[in-house]
């Protein structure tokens, strides 16, 4: 089971309440969680009956750089007994009231296909894959593994546009009846 959100955003309100039963919040024991990466944010949850509440303001989240972050959730008693429920990573989304217009918010696999598709289309005119003046060798990548690369990233841009739509990635279902 997963207790702990896979995204944060930026500059809104990020609130969530778990309900552990062998780690009820009336019987002393808090959650906390420990995100690492582009910066160090420790979350501390708050006790609400038997449910550990996470309220972290927009004031606060906006201040989060975005990234990925790895994170352990753990319960810690006042015993000092320390348990982690669960590890992973978490994506820290960039506050969007706060960006420049100038932001590029494409993921790498977006990036990298339009980087692609120009040597692609700056290579189309060009017939040279190597060549050497004055004791100095430039080679350039194959046209083939060019192409290779580039269908690559074409099927992972798919597959989040994909997803993105709520549209599954493995292609169209097919529903069948046995019996």
């Amino acid at each position: 089971m997963t207790y702990f959100p896979k995204q944060i955003t930026g500059g809104l309100t990020f609130n969530f309440k778990v309900n552990l039963t062998a780690y009820p919040a009336s019987s002393g024991w808090s959650l906390v969680a420990y995100l690492r990466g582009e910066s160090v944010i420790d979350l501390q949850s708050q006790a609400d009956g038997n449910q550990h509440v996470f309220n972290i303001s927009a004031e606060i989240t906006k201040t989060y750089t975005a990234g990925h972050y790895g994170y352990s959730l753990r319960a810690i008693h006042t015993s000092g007994t320390v348990d982690e429920l669960e590890s992973g990573v978490v994506e820290i989304k960039a506050d969007l009231a706060s960006l420049s217009g100038s932001s590029d918010l494409r993921s790498h696999a977006q990036k990298t296909l339009s980087a692609l598709e120009a040597v692609i289309e700056g290579r189309a005119s060009l017939d040279q894959e190597r060549y050497r003046i004055n004791n100095r060798e430039l080679y350039r990548t194959p046209m083939e593994t060019l192409i290779k690369l580039r269908n690559q990233y074409r099927a992972e841009v798919s597959q989040e546009r994909a997803k993105a739509s709520g549209k599954s990635v493995f292609g169209q279902v097919i529903r069948v009846k046995l019996g």
